[in-house]
């Protein structure tokens, strides 16, 4: 069988943004660029292309209009407690100083001048429960979603001025990387679209083939033991060819790997009503006006789950329940008000940029969502009353699992306290939707103080919810060059990491929790750090 054979200066291996990133800093740098992703070609541009697309940023225009005070040192300050990473003095602390401190000019400015737009809200996540979080918001939404942003840097990959010196090639799995006299001088895998095997050579090889949370098994193999057991269903909300195959080829080329049990994932996954893979599941914004309770109707405590603050305190709770799932209860107000689902698939007036429709959507309510799930996904279920409620839930459930007097009883104690009014409002919970309404970018998302049985804001909804799969937080260690590092922290010579298969930067920059929207700001920062790195020598 014949072999397909290519040739550049530099080998990127994976299509999604840290990649394209990569190659359009080389590019400007007038160097050879080959990517190789596994996916098809309308997939161009990984998860990145499929998700919310928001952006953590330090001082940036946005803050300064609406009158929030930031700074690297303050935004340094709460990564490193929110991460806990205080006490970590090593690459990963490292990194997080090089993030806070050229996020503006190397990931706002850097994207500004490529046609990508952000909101003029800036969105507040990750407030912090226990340990500090965001102390002021940092979330810039990107105006046309992931999906907006990837179409922006792809269209400037393909129109730039050195694009003859690109080739992209699809559906190529690569499986191992090639050394000679102790260089990497390219890899070698299977072209999928032929069948037949392929080599690619290069000065340098890059991997960016994201974390490894596209595998549920290594998932569970590299579970956070403080958690306990990995719940039996896990959904996949990662991209599905994130399997850490070539974390094995780094690994076997003695390449570092730290931190692969740091993981971020979502506590309300329901199965995607239309999945597009195996186990493809649907990350839900958890209503903050819905009450989230186990399987058998009893509110999770000790204190109660309200999105927004901590997504790992969240996660953590769901996984050390007896059966590791939940359910949130609701009803139509709060749903059509405050329901939304991550991602660029389900909120398409910002996808296709359309402003009416998105202004209507947040500031009058949203039921063609509702609707949708309603009708679509088995996990989300619909009643006049609390009795029939329970009913359809246990029914879903295949037994009488929700306890009808138990789930009485919890809504009715929410719903009393917030009946006594605001001077007696004694409820963790409602002081935090109280908190969440003094910023002006959740008010308009934020029901005031909605009962949940109340008869004007019927039919009553519950949805089942599973933990779903995001991203790996370790990875590929790397130092400040994106060079790829073995144990002895001496470097493997041609080989760089980028994005998620380098925990983002240096094989874990978030510790233990994400700051939101960091995500795809160090696959951007660790992509022209590589190109730079491997163009500058």
């Amino acid at each position: 069988m014949n072999e397909n054979t290519y040739q550049a200066d530099v080998v990127i291996v994976g299509g999604g943004i840290a990649g394209i990133v990569t190659a359009l800093e080389l590019l400007d740098h007038n160097r050879k660029v080959i990517i190789l992703d596994r996916d098809r070609p309308e997939n161009f541009g990984g998860l990145a292309k499929e998700s919310f697309g928001g952006i953590f940023i330090v001082n940036s225009p946005q803050q300064r209009l609406m009158g929030i005070k930031d700074s690297p040192q303050l935004a340094l300050r709460d990564w490193l407690s929110y991460g806990e990473l205080d006490c970590d003095g090593g690459l990963p602390r490292q990194w997080a100083e090089e993030y806070v401190n050229r996020c503006r000019a190397d990931v706002y400015r850097w994207l500004s001048k490529r046609s990508v737009r952000f909101f003029p809200v800036v969105h507040w996540a990750e407030r912090g429960l226990f340990r500090p979080g965001n102390s002021v918001p940092r979330f810039h939404m990107v105006w046309g979603t992931g999906h907006g942003l990837i179409e922006a840097l792809v269209h400037h990959l393909r129109q730039h001025r050195n694009s003859a010196n690109a080739q992209l090639y699809f559906g190529h799995r690569v499986t191992d990387i090639k050394v000679s006299g102790g260089v990497v001088t390219g890899v070698s895998g299977i072209n999928e679209n032929t069948g037949g095997p392929f080599t690619a050579s290069g000065e340098a090889v890059v991997v960016a083939t994201g974390g490894i949370c596209g595998s549920i098994e290594r998932i569970k193999n590299n579970w956070y033991e403080p958690w306990g057991k990995p719940p039996e269903i896990i959904l996949n909300g990662s991209h599905h060819f994130a399997t850490g195959e070539l974390h094995d080829a780094v690994a076997r080329l003695d390449g570092n790997l730290t931190h692969l049990e740091k993981q971020w994932h979502y506590a309300a996954g329901i199965p995607h009503p239309s999945p597009k893979r195996p186990n493809h599941g649907l990350s839900i914004v958890p209503p903050r006006s819905a009450l989230w309770v186990d399987c058998h109707g009893q509110r999770i405590g000790p204190v109660p789950l309200v999105y927004g603050y901590d997504t790992r305190y969240m996660v953590e709770r769901v996984c050390k329940l007896d059966e590791q799932y939940s359910w949130q209860i609701m009803n139509w107000k709060i749903a059509v008000k405050e329901l939304a689902v991550s991602g660029a698939e389900f909120n398409d007036d910002i996808r296709e940029k359309r402003p009416i429709g998105f202004l209507r959507a947040i500031l009058i309510s949203n039921p063609q969502l509702v609707r949708h799930l309603m009708e679509h996904s088995a996990d989300v279920v619909v009643a006049d009353s609390l009795d029939e409620l329970v009913e359809r839930m246990n029914a879903l459930n295949g037994a009488d699992v929700v306890e009808r007097q138990v789930l009485r009883e919890t809504v009715a104690r929410y719903d009393d306290n917030i009946r006594r009014g605001k001077k007696f409002h004694n409820d963790e919970q409602i002081r935090r939707i109280a908190h969440l309404r003094q910023y002006r970018g959740d008010r308009v998302r934020v029901c005031k103080f909605q009962p949940i049985d109340d008869p004007n804001a019927r039919p009553l909804i519950a949805i089942r919810e599973f933990i779903v799969a995001r991203k790996s937080l370790g990875g590929i260690q790397t130092d400040l060059k994106c060079r790829v590092l073995k144990p002895d922290q001496t470097t493997i010579p041609g080989l760089y990491a980028v994005g998620e298969a380098a925990g983002f930067g240096g094989g874990g920059v978030h510790g233990l929790r994400a700051l939101e929207g960091t995500f795809l700001g160090t696959c951007i920062l660790t992509g022209r750090i590589a190109g730079q790195a491997i163009a500058t020598g």
